[in-house]
């Protein structure tokens, strides 16, 4: 039986059936596939580990807005997916999560000259039912370019 659906994304069976980390684990190592959303976005998974998440990004002018700077859902994106799967890493066998809130700061403007941009997502909290993260996008010097947070859901899919 394969582990991905007609979309090439993971079927939730086999998401129910790993932790959040060794499913993570498993996508980072290319042994399950990635988001497609991902590959489009030109970012991916590079480090994970339980509680945190850091992911790697090269904006290009096709994520440019009208004002010449990459839009600003593609810095969302990039820090909503490594705070998600900071969380997501807490989280056992037959839990999901889903996000409830999304704050993002923007510092400074990202560009094509911004380079190899970091996502970095920390989980502050993972409970019972709630789950907080917060993560920073920064560049390879370390300057700031945006940060966030995010509140998560914690439950577990129907038919549990």
């Amino acid at each position: 039986m394969s582990s991905t659906t007609q979309f090439g994304v993971v079927d939730v069976e086999t998401l129910k059936s790993m932790s959040g980390l060794a499913f993570l684990e498993a996508m980072r190592d290319e042994v399950l596939p990635g988001p497609p959303m991902a590959k489009t976005l030109g970012f991916r998974l590079t480090q994970i580990e339980h509680g945190k998440a850091r992911f790697e990004g090269m904006p290009t002018v096709e994520h440019y807005n009208p004002l010449g700077t990459v839009h600003g859902g593609w810095t969302s994106t990039v820090l909503d997916s490594c705070m998600a799967c900071a969380v997501q890493s807490t989280l056992a066998p037959g839990q999901a999560f889903t996000t409830l809130d999304l704050n993002v700061n923007f510092i400074r403007a990202v560009t094509v000259e911004s380079g190899l941009v970091f996502a970095v997502g920390e989980c502050i909290h993972s409970g019972r039912r709630s789950a907080t993260a917060e993560g920073r996008l920064v560049g390879r010097s370390g300057k700031l370019y945006a940060h966030a947070t995010t509140t998560c859901l914690v439950f577990s899919p129907k038919g549990e």
